[in-house]
């Protein structure tokens, strides 16, 4: 487990995962994933355990995938975050999002996956991925177009355009915009009203509702991480990631 990621109950039955590294809005170490995935496994596991609820520290989701991770991937890199995107997408137990501040990358594409997300109205999401010289990730480009419309799904993956709380409901991303530092107060609100239920009926109806999708979630996942792969070794991204350390605009005038 990771010390950057707490795990408390919230209420009875209610299983709090809190992104805890606020120092660098709770970007996302390959350390952070491998606990992420833990406490969605241990929460599918655990028969006291009725609902999982993510939010992050210090006034922000995440900042998503640490760079540094990037300029110096490891030998096993990004599989601990797709593992955690597959449970994530596989999750039996209800899982709910609390957005403040900040949800970047992956602090996006993994609300595709929660059955529901409470953002502030002032947060900030966006999907930078082709800025970085990369693809998206998290079975984006099969949800978003899904659930957004391909105009909306191109111009938040192509242009990496921002929503904020408002535009993420209206996108489909988000179920509630609410007043900022409120987001924690409604997730877990209605954490605990799906704890009340009888949980195999809740069990049972989530599946069905993601039961069409299911097959083509987990092919995409898949799909997009060879790309994903690809891509980190390419000389764009090596471009992005640089400019990004150095904190200068980066320079893509060469490639085509």
């Amino acid at each position: 487990m990771s010390e950057n990621v707490r795990i408390e109950s919230a209420a009875p039955g209610v299983t709090s995962i809190v992104l805890d590294r606020p120092e660098r809005k709770n970007a996302v170490t390959v350390d952070m994933y491998r606990a992420l995935h833990a406490a969605i496994e241990a929460v599918d596991a655990d028969p006291q355990a009725r609902v999982a609820l993510l939010s992050g520290a210090g006034g922000s989701f995440t900042s998503g995938n640490d760079i540094a991770d990037f300029l110096h991937p490891t030998l096993d890199f990004p599989l601990p975050g797709i593992r955690f995107l597959q449970t994530l997408a596989a999750a039996r137990k209800p899982v709910v999002a609390a957005v403040e501040g900040h949800a970047v990358g992956i602090g996006t594409t993994m609300l595709l996956h929660c059955d529901f997300a409470y953002v502030a109205e002032n947060a900030r999401l966006r999907l930078p991925f082709v800025d970085l010289g990369l693809c998206p990730e998290g079975a984006s480009t099969w949800l978003l177009p899904k659930i957004a419309g391909t105009k909306e799904a191109a111009r938040l993956l192509m242009l990496g355009a921002e929503l904020d709380g408002p535009g993420a409901v209206r996108a489909g991303i988000a179920t509630e915009a609410v007043p900022a530092g409120k987001a924690f107060e409604a997730a877990l609100a209605c954490a605990r009203a799906l704890a009340a239920k009888p949980p195999a009926a809740l069990r049972i109806t989530k599946r069905l509702l993601r039961r069409a999708d299911a097959e083509r979630v987990a092919d995409t996942l898949l799909v997009e991480v060879e790309q994903f792969l690809q891509r980190l070794k390419s000389e764009e991204a090596r471009e992005a990631f640089t400019a990004f350390a150095e904190k200068r605009a980066p320079d893509f005038s060469r490639f085509n």
